[in-house]
């Protein structure tokens, strides 16, 4: 059961190039040293909305945009320099 848990670790962490051609989506993982925060914590914390489910309809309606395409998965992981839009409001991603 361990070995299996340390293997999930490793594949994470160093992904095969061939890995990478065969299913696209493991190049979009972002590496464990880089900060990520879900979709709707981020418009929670930058008060755009005021609760959780509040951002959990404006996603699913698609008002929201991150990098100019409609996001509507609210557990989307932003990384820094991604763009979001909600109406009126453009926010870039940064952490300190």
């Amino acid at each position: 059961m361990l070995a299996v848990f340390w293997t999930k670790i490793a594949e994470r962490l160093f992904v095969d190039p061939l890995a990478q051609q065969a299913n696209p989506r493991l190049s979009q993982m972002p590496l464990n040293d880089e900060p990520t925060i879900r979709l709707d914590q981020f418009l929670k914390a930058h008060a755009l909305v005021d609760t959780g489910g509040q951002a959990k309809l404006l996603i699913q309606d698609g008002q929201v945009l991150v990098n100019g395409d409609i996001e509507t998965r609210r557990r989307k992981q932003l990384s820094a320099g991604d763009i979001v839009q909600l109406g009126d409001a453009t926010i870039t991603v940064e952490f300190e």
